[in-house]
């Protein structure tokens, strides 16, 4: 046979090339789609603050941001890391799965996926007609989201595997079950007496005799109290373990781990709903402001904080008393605006 091409090397992509490339951002947008411990409560408690706290955010400069559109980015962006609207003149379409093209590390089109009752639609749009909200994205892939689940992969396999495992034991161990001895007695009836205990779970499981007892290494003396079939679960760290895992994701998540404390109290739940809301969800807000003001052509903010009441309100009530205090104290030393505004600028005191 002759050689169909001109040149008798193959060339194929390096470990650095396109295709490696593509791999390697399919792999991260498949693994962070989905992680380990993410129908775990700890981590639908966590989705659920989020879905929560950016569904009630103050949003102005459009109407197409409504309250189910931000539920449903909240949910996207703390289970997946990322979540992509098409946008429409009646609103914005929700997309479940998309394909990028980029030029210079920006997205330049997107093929999506739209959700049908009879099936997926797809269509290929360009970047400017679609809302792109994205989380902790990587230099290799700053196209791709990454969920927190992804950026604590570690905590969430511990995790699931002592949930794993607490599972397998109330499934399958005899809890509850005991060895009960007997005096020694015909072998008919001890089988018919063991044939009595229907129940393997709480109830006796096996009879033995004094002189069975006794033959297996066992001093009769033994056997005046039942032996316990039950395992020892508090020797192998489990309730520790599971704690550690539960604290570690919720602080991936920015929630305080004080608020799953049986013992919290209400200002520590006041705490963490302004650690939650001032550091994880207002930023969080603020990327999704900015990528509609670009997208929209319209300045947009997005504000969590008043809406969460997550402030101080002793603080801000004695802080509107200092200023009111000294712009009465400029008006009386003549003081205009400009230089009010050039003092306050001093303290860094922005609006």
């Amino acid at each position: 046979m002759i050689w169909p091409f001109k040149r008798k090397v193959e060339t194929r992509a390096a470990g650095s090339g396109y295709t490696a490339e593509i791999i390697a951002a399919r792999e991260a947008y498949i693994s962070g789609r989905s992680g380990l411990a993410e129908l775990t409560a700890t981590v639908q408690a966590c989705v659920s603050l989020w879905e929560g706290g950016l569904c009630m955010a103050d949003v102005t400069g459009t109407d197409l941001l409504d309250r189910h559109a931000l539920a449903m980015a909240g949910r996207s962006l703390a289970l997946r890391g990322e979540s992509l609207f098409l946008i429409r003149e009646d609103g914005l379409v929700p997309c479940y799965d998309w394909d990028v093209t980029t030029r210079a590390s920006r997205p330049r089109a997107y093929r999506v996926t739209l959700p049908e009752t009879g099936g997926g639609r797809a269509e290929t749009v360009l970047a400017a007609e679609v809302l792109h909200f994205r989380l902790a994205s990587d230099p290799a892939t700053p196209w791709h989201g990454t969920a927190p689940l992804k950026r604590a992969s570690l905590t969430a396999e511990v995790l699931h595997a002592v949930e794993s495992a607490l599972a397998e034991v109330f499934q399958s161990a005899p809890l509850g079950s005991q060895i009960a001895h007997f005096p020694d007695s015909d072998s008919g009836d001890m089988a018919d007496l063991r044939r009595s205990f229907r129940g393997r779970r709480g109830a006796v499981m096996v009879v033995e005799g004094v002189a069975q007892a006794t033959a297996a290494g066992m001093h009769p003396a033994l056997g005046k109290s039942p032996d316990q079939l039950s395992p020892d679960l508090s020797k192998s760290m489990t309730k520790e373990t599971l704690a550690a895992s539960r604290d570690a994701i919720c602080l991936a998540y920015g929630v305080l781990p004080g608020l799953a404390n049986p013992a919290t109290t209400g200002a520590m739940v006041r705490e963490c709903q302004r650690q939650l809301a001032q550091w994880t969800l207002q930023p969080v807000a603020e990327l999704m402001a900015e990528e509609a003001t670009q997208k929209l052509g319209s300045p947009v903010s997005l504000d969590v904080m008043r809406p969460l009441q997550a402030f101080d309100a002793g603080g801000r009530a004695r802080a509107l008393g200092a200023i009111v205090q000294t712009m009465a104290a400029a008006k009386e030393a003549g003081l205009d605006a400009a230089q009010l505004a050039a003092a306050m600028h001093l303290v860094d005191w922005k609006e």
